[in-house]
């Protein structure tokens, strides 16, 4: 029977400050048990909560009609983001699926203009031309949330291809869920990554149903980082309610490919509160089942930690949610007193002219 080959954890416990240089990301003191401290996870419960705010606001504007088109909320996931923050470099790169309104927040994007992107204005991050699904910000390289099951698994690997072939040395993290993992471009793009060596994370989102479809009903082998197996790829499996969890499985995945050894496949576990859009009445799960998993909350978890290691007290946390709720508010005023892009912008951003004498202005 074939295995999944595990990436080694690293011998020694790397220094706060040689973590910072090496990764470039946010490194404090370490005290906790899994070497994060104070900033960390303060960050960490101001990021989660603004993502659950944005989020529950999403979905009470939706049923309100101030936006249209389809709607597939992220509440109940926000530690992957979170972890996956303190992992990785400002400059390695992000590709996703069309549950993808919290990835531009977690990067740093404003909330105003992601919520003016939902509400199809031109302050958008995509011009108000995208809308929900398709989210990007180049300035934080987020290569896009992407409306075809499965079709950002191959571009996740062309732009990991991409950056090897520049000598340039960042790493892709591609999203995808476990719906998108049963699609046939994951196996040509796990042959692919793996022949080459190419420098991407392959983020398996394992909300444990493809639309209402559990993971169970279809496919025999249920236990999804086996799918690296045959490739040889280093795979694992993570929980995805702990960022802790997540942003020690990425750093491994990401010295990984930065030290020239190729992909690496992370089932990582976690669930959806909320449907699996706005249009699903969710009859395919119990109510058991969905307490059980909030019973894991990221967010309570993080929230208990900073209490219990006295970082912060329950007036001053209070304070943090208070303004993270004036934040989605304020995003809200903005996006609706934004203008519509222009009937003239319906040409432009299709073509790069020059390249198409054809297209006229």
């Amino acid at each position: 029977m074939a295995t999944t080959t595990q990436v080694k954890r690293p011998k020694k416990a790397v220094s706060p400050k040689a973590s910072q240089k090496k990764t470039g990301g946010k490194v404090d003191e370490m005290s906790s048990p899994k070497g994060h401290g104070k900033d960390v996870y303060e960050r960490w419960f101001r990021d989660m909560y603004l993502m659950r705010k944005f989020e529950e606001r999403c979905g009470q504007l939706y049923i309100q009609q101030k936006f249209g088109g389809f709607c597939h909320l992220y509440i109940g996931q926000e530690a992957i983001l979170a972890g996956i923050s303190e992992a990785i470099r400002p400059t390695d790169r992000m590709v996703t699926a069309y549950r993808d309104h919290a990835h531009p927040l977690s990067l740093g994007t404003d909330p105003k203009f992601v919520m003016a992107e939902l509400y199809g204005r031109k302050t958008g991050t995509s011009k108000g031309k995208g809308g929900s699904m398709h989210m990007f910000d180049k300035e934080r390289n987020l290569f896009g949330g992407h409306g075809i099951v499965g079709g950002q698994i191959g571009l996740g690997a062309g732009i990991a291809f991409a950056d090897k072939y520049r000598k340039e040395d960042h790493v892709t993290l591609c999203f995808f869920g476990d719906g998108a993992a049963r699609q046939g471009i994951l196996h040509e793009t796990f042959n692919m990554a793996m022949t080459w060596k190419l420098p991407v994370i392959f983020i398996l989102e394992n909300n444990k149903y493809a639309m209402g479809t559990s993971v169970e009903r279809t496919s025999n082998v249920t236990d999804l980082q086996m799918l690296g197996a045959s490739y040889h790829m280093p795979s694992e499996a993570v929980d995805g309610m702990s960022p802790e969890d997540v942003c020690a499985a990425v750093k491994r995945a990401a010295d990984r490919a930065r030290a020239g050894d190729g992909p690496t496949l992370l089932d990582v576990h976690t669930y959806r509160y909320k449907g699996h859009s706005m249009s699903d009445p969710m009859k395919y799960r119990t109510k058991d089942e969905l307490a059980e998993y909030k019973e894991k909350d990221p967010i309570l978890h993080v929230r208990k930690t900073i209490l219990e290691n006295g970082w912060k007290s329950e007036d001053d946390l209070k304070a943090v949610e208070k303004a993270v709720k004036a934040q989605v508010e304020e995003a809200i005023v903005f996006a609706e007193e934004s203008p519509y892009p222009e009937a003239h912008e319906l040409y432009e951003d299709v073509y790069k002219t020059e390249d198409y004498p054809f297209v006229k202005d």
